[in-house]
């Protein structure tokens, strides 16, 4: 589903250089437009978000020029919101707690992604991979410093995180239509209070008593070479 609505003209606004209240309009903006293509789906209109916004539908035209333009600062802003999230909660256990108590600030970001992998487009397919390349980059950082394991498949496994993680999401909440996407306070609360700790948990001492089933398949894949590429 590509997004392409004709952005209603406004002639009080000047094709001029944005002057600094301008950029805090387009700022305003673009926070609107994430918190409504959240609540609604990226079917939501220009004007919705102009009024969210508190502001005419015409300067969305001015600012972005387009809708797609707007979604696409919309993933942008959303992409370095969640991986400087995730690079500060893997610096330290203080920092991941501490993002647990402000939480209530991530709700709409966590449900506009959801929509993103259930938007079926291009353009939610490449946020999703941007999120896989997020995911590679602040693991290996995170390796680095000692606070995660190394992987014999960093990329593979980033990819697994972010799509189980995401991919459960999607699954939970479809199990509890009673769940309002546009409350994103209380979709954040039910998150929490489903995998946290089953997460953390699961991160942290695996499920596997030892290293039996992983020694047997490196040696079944070296045995027939090509078999983790089928």
């Amino acid at each position: 589903m590509r997004i392409t609505e004709t952005i209603p003209s406004d002639e009080s606004v000047a094709a001029s250089d944005p002057a600094p209240s301008d950029l805090t309009t387009r700022a305003r903006l673009r926070d609107a437009a994430i918190e409504c293509f959240a609540a609604e789906g990226f079917g939501a209109s220009v004007r919705t978000i102009a009024a969210r916004a508190g502001v005419s539908a015409g300067l969305i035209r001015h600012h972005f020029g387009s809708k797609d333009a707007l979604r696409a600062e919309c993933d942008a802003a959303v992409l370095e919101r969640h991986r400087s999230l995730k690079t500060e909660g893997l610096e330290s256990p203080a920092n991941a707690m501490a993002q647990l108590a402000e939480a209530d600030e991530h709700g709409a970001m966590l449900v506009y992604i959801l929509r993103s992998v259930q938007d079926g487009s291009p353009a939610g397919g490449a946020f999703i991979e941007h999120l896989i390349a997020d995911a590679v980059a602040y693991s290996e950082r995170a390796v680095a410093t000692g606070i995660l394991r190394p992987s014999l498949d960093p990329v593979g496994r980033a990819r697994l995180l972010v799509t189980n993680s995401v991919g459960g999401l999607l699954v939970m909440l479809s199990m509890h239509p009673e769940i309002d996407l546009t409350d994103f306070k209380t979709v954040l609360a039910k998150t929490f209070e489903q995998i946290a700790l089953p997460s953390i948990e699961l991160y942290t001492h695996g499920v596997f008593a030892d290293s039996t089933y992983l020694d047997q398949y490196l040696q079944y894949i070296r045995q027939h070479p090509g078999t983790e590429q089928s």
